[in-house]
């Protein structure tokens, strides 16, 4: 594990912080552990017909086993960040890997609802703050023209992980038994772990610049962070549109297998692989509409916002012809797969909106907060929601009504629009003042927490 300064340098590598090579390492594996976090945190939900079965769950007991580990993950995420800006992102990476690969390994020894549950609220601490302490380490390695398209694609990989552990679940639960899908997902965040010890790691950026006192105690760094990003209304109201959008997407990955074996009378495995491939179109489109509304917005950067307010109005759209219309079958399926292909669009461009306006020096905290309003007020709220709404009206109605949180997200979206310009001014000269740089390799010394 190595420490990149951010000293002045006169090699600038094209404006990559530790030079191509390693900048592209370094998002090859944040990109394959982030895939593997979402294999082990959506595994679940191909198990929900078998789990069903076996303890007589309700949808809302089922619902609140994928809310938990959002919710858990939201609770901590903005402490991690704060260690992980002080101390590094590396070690804080590999640390949250290590325990939530153990936590999924400990399910398939569960016997019950309560025991399940408080294993998977046990991935979710683990899991705690990745996203965000990765995209901070993805954006500042890589130069501000590539920032946009590097993290759309590090977030498609929720939706390929999702897409994986969704497949895999029904696979290996018709083969193996549902508690063996645990135990497989959860070794190879092991060994990713372990490689992980390879990637550059970059040194914190002072909260202030020039001759201004940085905060020394933990008070003042708390004041001084949370102050900055509550002026920051581009980034509050991004965080919520973000969070509104997740909702949508989150009750659609969560419920298909179920709603697909229930309504469309596929067994479980079929309606996993259907399903799959429903959340497979979701993740390419991430990355498509990253690229597209980056390039849409190459003139006048605050576009990307009415741009997404437009997409998440066709989402609502979508989905709620598809599961309020009177479309069965194969035409309802073929709404459902369109559907799709819009409902990722926010992944990736808020992430990129939000470090635009964010201190380089706080970015996984300023990222923390976006993660926590998406796991706390999307993620979690998606699957629990729709359980509920499924037991009082069925499943059909649940995932009728949901798609009008889509709405609320372009409401939200189109407001962020008006303070996008002024926020991002104010950082141009903290940017200008973190040259890119690349310094002699060297090992951190031990650190005492």
């Amino acid at each position: 594990m190595h420490v990149i300064s951010d000293a002045p340098s006169a090699s600038h590598h094209d404006g990559y912080v530790t030079g191509p090579h390693q900048a592209w390492f370094a998002f090859v594996m944040t990109f394959a552990l982030m895939l593997f976090d979402f294999i082990d945190r959506q595994v679940i939900v191909s198990l929900f017909p078998h789990i069903r079965s076996e303890w007589g769950l309700s949808d809302k007991q089922l619902g609140s086993l994928v809310s938990i580990v959002s919710i858990v993950v939201a609770a901590g995420g903005i402490p991690v960040a704060l260690i992980a800006d002080r101390k590094g992102r590396v070690k804080s990476i590999i640390v949250m890997a290590i325990a939530w690969s153990l936590a999924t390994i400990s399910c398939m020894f569960t016997g019950n609802y309560g025991q399940l549950f408080a294993a998977r609220a046990v991935v979710g601490l683990g899991e705690t703050g990745y996203g965000s302490v990765g995209a901070a380490l993805i954006s500042t390695l890589f130069p501000r023209r590539l920032r946009s398209a590097a993290l759309g694609a590090f977030f498609a990989a929720p939706s390929l992980g999702s897409v994986l552990g969704v497949f895999l679940g029904g696979i290996i639960a018709a083969h193996w038994g549902w508690k063996a899908a645990f135990g497989v997902v959860g070794v190879p965040g092991l060994v990713l772990a372990l490689v992980y010890l390879r990637v550059r790691d970059y040194d914190s950026v002072p909260l202030t610049s020039g001759t201004s006192r940085a905060p020394q105690r933990l008070g003042e760094t708390l004041s001084h962070i949370f102050g900055t990003l509550a002026r920051t209304p581009t980034l509050l109201f991004v965080c919520a549109g973000a969070a509104a959008q997740l909702v949508t997407v989150s009750a659609i990955w969560s419920w298909l297998p179920s709603y697909l074996n229930r309504y469309h009378a596929m067994d479980a495995e079929a309606a996993s692989r259907a399903a799959a491939a429903v959340v497979l179109i979701g993740a390419l489109s991430c990355t498509f509409w990253g690229i597209a509304v980056g390039r849409v917005a190459q003139r006048k950067p605050r576009n990307k916002l009415p741009a997404l307010s437009v997409l998440c109005v066709t989402t609502s759209a979508i989905f709620i012809t598809a599961f309020g219309g009177h479309y069965t079958g194969d035409v309802q399926f073929r709404w459902i797969v369109v559907g799709a292909f819009f409902m990722n669009c926010t992944v990736g461009v808020v992430a990129g909106v939000a470090m635009d306006v964010i201190h380089p020096g706080m970015r996984s905290t300023g990222a923390a907060v976006l993660s926590l309003f998406q796991n706390m007020f999307g993620l979690a709220v998606g699957p629990f929601l729709a359980g509920i709404l499924s037991d009082r009206w069925g499943l059909q109605h649940a995932l009728t009504l949901t798609p009008l949180f889509s709405l609320l997200a372009a409401v939200f979206f189109a407001i962020a629009m008006r303070s996008y310009d002024q926020d991002v001014a104010r950082i141009a000269a903290v940017e200008r003042d973190v040259a890119p740089a690349v310094a002699e390799d060297r090992v951190p010394e031990p650190q005492t927490e």
